[in-house]
């Protein structure tokens, strides 16, 4: 899928604990919607893409809880892997991971995930997992 930036999109995330609906910022990073857009390459949901695209970061002070962003390790190495911001210690990252996105329902999903018990390297004792992913034009 190629997306518009001019359009309005939503992706709803069918989760093991619940859905999660997130409108996507096409406008403000159009790389990064249509990246996330694309799916996992390998179906598998583990590993990456196998390339690399810029940043889009957002202004200061833009991120709070239900922002979408992508998880990278350094400047202009965003793949496949995102992350919402679920807590006010994600609220004060500072703008260096491209912001596309933001929960506008299923927040109450987001904050079961985040209280899901882990072991010592943070790994969920249960399994969270995304069953499917439905994108959306929407008005």
């Amino acid at each position: 899928m190629c997306i518009d930036p001019s359009k309005r999109y939503t992706a709803t995330m069918d989760t093991s604990m619940g859905a999660i609906t997130i409108a996507l910022d096409a406008a403000a990073a159009p790389l990064t919607v249509n990246n996330f857009v694309g799916g996992d390459p390998t179906g598998t949901g583990r590993g990456g893409p196998g390339y690399r695209f810029a940043d889009e970061l957002p202004r200061p002070g833009r991120y709070e809880t239900g922002s979408l962003a992508m998880a990278n390790a350094g400047p202009n190495t965003n793949g496949s892997q995102f992350f919402i911001i679920s807590g006010p210690n994600g609220a004060g990252l500072p703008p260096q991971y491209s912001l596309f996105g933001k929960v506008v329902r299923g927040l109450e999903v987001v904050d079961a995930m985040q209280s899901v018990e882990t072991d010592r390297n943070d790994r969920p004792l249960t399994d969270v997992t995304i069953n499917s992913v439905t994108i959306a034009e929407s008005d």
